[in-house]
Order: C-alpha cells, then sequence, then structure tokens
C-alpha cells in the first residue's frame, strides 16, 4: 500500500511540473485538459480532466440477438462536472424482450421486461500530464438493481446493489490515434441472500479521430471473467458530429466466445448544452 501511495503521490508532482512547463498559449485559469476519444458502450462517466459546468444529456438505444429471444435495450443518462476534474452521472437504463420470429419452442426462458437498475457514478481524474499526453482517473458506480417489472407487486422493489470500482488510462499518440484502458470488480449482492458474486471487467479501446474535428472510427473490447470464464465481445464505431454540441455514436457487437449472443447494434445520441467554444483542450 505504501508503495501505491508513493506512487500515486510522484505522479501528481509530475502532473504539476508539467503543467508549469505548458507553453503560455496553452494557458488558462483552469488546470489542463486533454482531448482523449471516449468508448461509445462503456462509456465514461465524464470527460477525462473534466471542466466545471460541463455536463451533457445522453439517448441509447440498442439490440441484441440471444438466439431465443431478442433483448432491447434503452438508457437515459445525465453527466455533469460540479468542480474541475469530478465528473457525476445518473443513469437509468431498461431492457424489453421479444422472442425470436424463428424460435418455436414454448419452453424457452425469456426475461422479463424490466427497468435494470438506477445507477449512481462518481469518477476523478487524478493526474494530467501534457508531457506524455496522458490521463488517468478513479471511479465509482453504485447501481440498484430492479425486480423485474411482472414480480414488484410480490415482491420487493430492489432485487440487490452493484459496487464497479474502477481504474482508466488513457494516451493519445501523436494528435489523432488514441488508447483507453477502462477495468475494475464488478461485486453484486443479492437481497436476501448470502455471499457476494464477482466479476471483472477489463474493457480496451482504440480510436483514430479524424484531423480538425471530433469524429471519430475505432473499436472496442468488452472482457468480462465471470465464474472462471472469459467472454468478449469486438465492438466497431465511429462518432459523428451533427451540430457544436450534439453528436451521434453508432456501435455493432460482434461476441468473440460468447454462447448464446450473437450480433448486436447500438446507437447513442450525445447532446452538450452550452457552446464548446469555451472549453479548451490541450492537443
Amino acid at each position: 500500500m505504501k508503495y501505491l501511495l508513493f506512487i500515486v503521490a510522484a505522479l501528481a508532482c509530475f502532473t504539476t511540473t508539467a503543467q508549469h512547463h505548458t507553453p503560455d498559449s496553452t494557458r488558462t485559469d483552469r488546470p489542463v485538459k486533454l482531448e482523449h476519444a471516449e468508448p461509445l458502450y462503456i462509456d465514461l462517466i465524464r470527460d477525462l480532466g473534466a471542466h466545471k459546468g460541463e455536463k451533457e444529456w445522453n439517448i441509447g438505444a440498442g439490440m441484441t440477438d440471444n438466439l431465443t429471444y431478442d433483448r432491447y435495450n434503452f438508457l437515459v443518462e445525465y453527466e455533469w462536472a460540479p468542480i474541475d476534474r469530478l465528473g457525476l452521472e445518473i443513469e437509468v437504463p431498461f431492457s424489453l424482450y421479444s422472442r425470436n420470429v424463428k424460435d418455436r419452442n414454448p419452453a424457452t426462458n425469456q426475461p422479463s421486461d424490466r427497468i435494470e437498475s438506477l445507477k449512481l457514478a462518481a469518477q476523478y481524474t487524478f493526474l494530467v500530464a501534457p508531457q506524455i499526453n496522458t490521463s488517468l482517473a478513479l471511479g465509482k458506480i453504485t447501481e440498484f438493481e430492479f425486480t423485474d417489472i411482472d414480480k414488484i407487486r410480490e415482491d420487493r422493489l430492489f432485487k440487490g446493489i452493484l459496487f464497479n470500482p474502477f481504474f482508466v488510462a488513457a494516451k493519445r499518440w501523436g494528435s489523432d490515434f488514441h488508447t483507453l484502458i477502462y477495468t475494475g470488480p464488478r461485486l453484486f449482492r443479492h437481497f436476501g441472500h448470502s455471499g457476494i458474486e464477482t466479476e471483472y471487467e477489463i474493457n480496451t479501446s482504440f480510436h483514430y479521430m479524424i484531423p480538425h474535428s471530433r469524429n471519430f472510427v475505432g473499436i472496442e473490447f468488452n472482457k468480462e471473467f465471470v465464474h472462471g470464464r472469459f467472454d468478449m465481445v469486438m465492438r466497431p464505431q465511429m462518432r459523428l458530429v451533427i451540430h457544436e454540441n450534439l453528436m451521434v455514436g453508432i456501435v455493432s457487437g460482434i461476441p468473440i466466445s460468447r454462447e448464446n449472443e450473437r450480433l448486436s447494434s447500438f446507437v447513442r445520441l450525445i447532446y452538450e448544452p452550452g457552446s464548446r467554444k469555451n472549453r479548451r483542450y490541450m492537443h
């Protein structure tokens, strides 16, 4: 533990030194912020190095083919930065299910429609290093998972709680290539049962941002370790700027090792209230 604290302190000192030597043309009255391409499926709580007052609305919709049934998932998400470098988020995802038209088996076990959870999250960027184009952050997600809609009358409202502490490291290579890793355990406590279910996720992404724009193309690799089993989904994606503060993200999903999941798709509409002209990044 003491070695970890020493490393964090050293990185913080390096950041201060790097910011002190930032050229005058990039100095502002706010901390330095580097622009990183953010993955579209497992997205961040807020931009790394977020500035106070930033906010964003997300509306997402997707479809997954699960062999015997189709899953339609939706989300509404609001994120904001109350102070520099701290991002907060509230999200409500929900899912609807329908039987696959090719499945004629009446015994098919199809999940119930449900509001998935009430998701509360925070993320703090503790390192912004312009000299090496790198940002590091720590965060935590807490999800209160709802009971299936058809069981709410006979059961408690929440069926469990999930904790997901995570670490983010992002680096820009040159001016246009971006890499990012998002990783951490997922700990689920089911109400009425003893014990904690543990999963671990490692999400990595690689993007190419079109010069002089915020449009990008890239790929996201979502990897999970569940009960000793490894699963991965590749998600090619692209982001297009429709207006100064309105973007759309388009994602497809290609499972590598999941037995019951086939192709999927996901669309994210991103709206950032206010003009971005006053937001300054170091490129």
